[in-house]
């Protein structure tokens, strides 16, 4: 859906309401993570590599559902801002692991930091049961897509 397309959808309808609270996180997480130096795609693969440091490169495209090649760019370019390290496998020299630096690892918390601020922006004012009925609805929500999703690749979409 391009620009334009938001004028066709019923500005009380509540798909537009979920579409304009989409596009404003986005902005807020775009303005928060590059306070710290980092994009919007990249705590996905810094908390992984946390988690599980000394991946290769296919088993973080296969961990994030991304393709290797679009984990190759990312890890160019957060290599080449210090935030993680490649070394060749030991026992498999054509697979070179990545690994967290320490400057890494301090913008991973950073990145958790500011994650947590933006849950906190996002839910003030909830309380619990609004919480907890928001997680249920969205929780069908992305079960109703991925339903969707995954009838079409097995259609070959």
């Amino acid at each position: 859906m391009g620009k334009g397309s938001e004028n066709m959808i019923d500005k009380d309808s509540l798909y537009f309401a979920f579409l304009n609270v989409a596009r404003v996180h986005y902005y807020r997480t775009h303005i928060l993570l590059s306070e710290i130096g980092i994009y919007h795609g990249q705590p996905p693969l810094l908390f992984t590599l946390e988690k599980s440091d000394g991946l290769s490169q296919r088993e973080i495209a296969d961990i994030l559902k991304i393709t290797p090649s679009t984990i190759n760019v990312m890890l160019k370019r957060m290599e080449k801002s210090g935030l993680l390290i490649r070394k060749q496998d030991l026992k498999d020299q054509r697979v070179s692991r990545v690994h967290l630096t320490s400057e890494g690892r301090d913008i991973c918390k950073k990145a958790k930091e500011a994650i947590e601020a933006l849950s906190e922006e996002c839910f003030n004012g909830f309380s619990l049961e609004e919480k907890e009925t928001l997680k249920l609805l969205l929780q069908k929500m992305g079960n109703n897509l991925k339903e969707k999703s995954e009838k079409n690749e097995v259609k070959g979409c």
